[in-house]
């Protein structure tokens, strides 16, 4: 495939409600919206999850467009792609930014599908038509709002939930969910709020049966995670600390953690992904697919990336109405009524862009041609 030019869209979403987490509180969400037009005619979209503020990544909206726009777009326009893999090697001159070079490959992913006649599903060679998912609650106003916020979920049809914590707030919040509701399927996140010095707080969750608890500690901290690991009987499971299959493969060696989650836009691309999944299902780790509050496109490759057969833990996936009340896409992802969301069997994402809900949402746009 040829790129003959690439469109960049900032956008800027509204949330339904809030979300909080031990980096802060936001009301909308920012993503960049990438369009590969080739030389056929046709067009990739894919989605850069870097949000406004570098609370999650030091990667934020207006960096990754920048890198985009000056240096990653430049370096493929008219060279002959023969696969989205081999997008890496002509952006390795650039170092970091992975959510910059996760957003830009998807549009490859989604127009490599389209031009073969083939969903992204089964281009990554997924197995499943329907993936289960649940759902992330930031932090709420107080143990009684959350176990509400809960009880909601649970009448929408989740089986799983994944609740936010940090210090001050995580046993409190934990026990008052497990206590109302003791056979639910539930799992925690601290979002790197933690140090090995307060982390002996978490020490009672590992009596109320969690799933796993996630990225207690610093994002570039393997080691101590895995001195944190023989002390809990729980898993521990990795988000922000994994940035590459070099990265799963430490942290696995050194018992870092037991599960990991991956999410394309965090490693750098699907590709990367993909590579991440296959180390682990060999070693017969349990993986599963984060989410960064992604639009219908960022989703609907969330989705055929978690039908792969090494995830086997719910994602962070959850319908399109959790977050917005208007998305981008034309196609709305609903839950069905076994906690699961179809995954897309149209060629590429197998999605298509609402016009009108895209212009609302966005701020900025740009073309960039050779």
């Amino acid at each position: 495939m040829k790129i003959k030019q690439i469109d960049l869209k900032h956008l800027r979403m509204t949330l339904r409600t809030p979300f909080e987490t031990s980096f802060g509180r936001i009301n909308t969400r920012d993503c960049i919206l990438i369009e590969a037009h080739s030389a056929d005619g046709l067009v990739g979209y894919g989605e850069c999850v870097a949000d406004r503020d570098p609370g999650y990544s030091y990667e934020t909206a207006a960096t990754a467009w920048h890198i985009i726009s000056e240096f990653l777009a430049p370096a493929i326009l008219d060279q002959e792609l023969k696969t989205p893999q081999a997008l890496g090697s002509y952006l390795n001159f650039v170092r970091g930014n992975p959510m910059a070079k996760a957003g830009l490959e998807m549009a490859l992913w989604d127009l490599h599908g389209k031009q073969r006649g083939k969903s992204l599903k089964q281009l990554l060679g997924g197995v499943r038509d329907k993936v289960e998912v649940g759902v992330s609650i930031g932090l709420q106003a107080s143990p009684a709002a959350l176990v509400e916020t809960v009880q909601g979920y649970l009448s929408q049809g989740y089986t799983r939930i994944k609740i936010k914590i940090k210090p001050g707030r995580d046993t409190g919040d934990t026990e008052a969910v497990r206590q109302t509701f003791p056979n639910l399927r539930l799992q925690v996140d601290a979002n790197s709020a933690y140090t090995l010095e307060n982390a002996s707080a978490l020490l009672p969750l590992d009596d109320l049966n969690l799933l796993l608890i996630e990225q207690p500690l610093a994002e570039d901290d393997m080691w101590d995670h895995s001195r944190l690991q023989k002390d809990f009987r729980t898993p521990l499971c990795l988000d922000e600390s994994i940035l590459s299959e070099r990265h799963a493969r430490q942290a696995l060696e050194m018992q870092a953690c037991r599960i990991i989650n991956i999410k394309a836009g965090r490693v750098g691309g699907l590709s990367q992904a993909l590579a991440i999944h296959n180390l682990c299902y060999d070693l017969n780790v349990p993986v599963w697919c984060g989410g960064m509050l992604e639009t219908g496109v960022g989703r609907a490759a969330n989705l055929a990336l978690a039908s792969l057969p090494g995830f086997c833990l719910p994602g962070d996936i959850s319908a399109s109405d959790r977050y917005y009340a208007e998305d981008i896409t034309e196609q709305r992802f609903t839950l069905n009524p076994d906690s699961t969301i179809d995954v897309p069997d149209q060629p590429g994402l197998g999605v298509t862009i609402d016009a009108e809900a895209l212009q609302k949402a966005t701020i900025n746009q740009s073309t960039i041609r050779p």
